[in-house]
């Protein structure tokens, strides 16, 4: 119990440092864009929720947001200061092939070598067409998006 309260006061230690010195302008400026198409059975998948975050331990930070257009197309964008490499995702909130009060959530993670120093992106990852009406592991629902 001790062993695992210690563990768990250095986490918390280190998460709010971090976040102390990308607030007081240490770290460095992090980005990275994200571009794809999406589509459901075959036709495009339109006005389809996209979010681009960087994941933390306690609470993700929200970087661009945006929604697809009339083919299914988007792009995303953003940038984080940060002391440690950002761990950046995009999650897509859909309705494709589901009738519930909620969305279908599909977080697809970012390799780190999409990851540019600076404000501006010097790549772009593209994930290519998915159709929305697959499995995909790791979906979730969510109703607060």
């Amino acid at each position: 119990m001790v062993m695992q309260l210690s563990f768990l006061h250095i986490l918390c230690f280190c998460a709010v440092l971090s976040t102390s010195y990308a607030l007081l302008g240490m770290g460095r400026k992090q980005s990275v864009a994200v571009t794809g198409r999406l589509t459901c059975n075959g036709l495009p998948a339109k006005d389809v929720k996209i979010k681009l975050y960087e994941k933390e331990k306690i609470k993700d930070v929200k970087m661009d947001e945006t929604k697809t257009d009339v083919n299914g197309e988007f792009k995303v964008s953003g940038y984080k200061t940060e002391i440690t490499n950002i761990d950046p995702q995009v999650n897509i909130y859909h309705k494709c092939n589901y009738n519930g009060p909620c969305y279908k959530k599909v977080g697809i993670k970012i390799p780190s070598n999409f990851i540019s120093i600076g404000i501006l992106p010097k790549k772009t990852f593209d994930i290519g067409e998915i159709n929305l009406a697959n499995k995909f592991k790791g979906t979730t629902t969510d109703c607060i998006n």
